[in-house]
Order: C-alpha cells, then structure tokens, then sequence
C-alpha cells in the first residue's frame, strides 16, 4: 500500500465536512490517489399538502379542492 500524501488527506477530509447531502468519489491509478469527484446535492424541503378522504372512506386523495 503506497502512503498517501498529507494534501490528498486533508482535501478528502475538508470535502466530507462540506458536503451534507451527495458522494465523494475517490480515484486510485496504481496505489496512488489521481483524482476526487465531489457530488453534491441541495434538499429543498416541499411544502405539506393536505389529504382529503373519499366519499367511500377507502382511498385518500393528494390535493383538496
């Protein structure tokens, strides 16, 4: 196993504590770290949306009209 080099550690390590939803993708060429790929993703939070009953009592709809 080759070591691995103080800069590719503390780059891995700052992107993991950046990123809140996504992946880090790490590439390795013969031992050694050649590149990172950070994905990242935004969550936006949906608004609820209120559930109405059916007039048989069975089935539930998304939207109230």
């Amino acid at each position: 196993m080759a070591k691995v080099d103080e800069e590719k550690i503390n780059y891995i390590l700052t992107a993991l504590e950046k990123i809140q939803y996504g992946s880090l993708n790490i590439t390795i060429h013969n031992g050694e770290i050649t590149q990172v790929d950070c994905s990242k993703k935004h969550r936006f939070t949906l608004p609820e949306k209120p559930f109405c009953q059916s007039k048989d009592g069975a089935n539930l709809t998304v939207l109230c009209r």
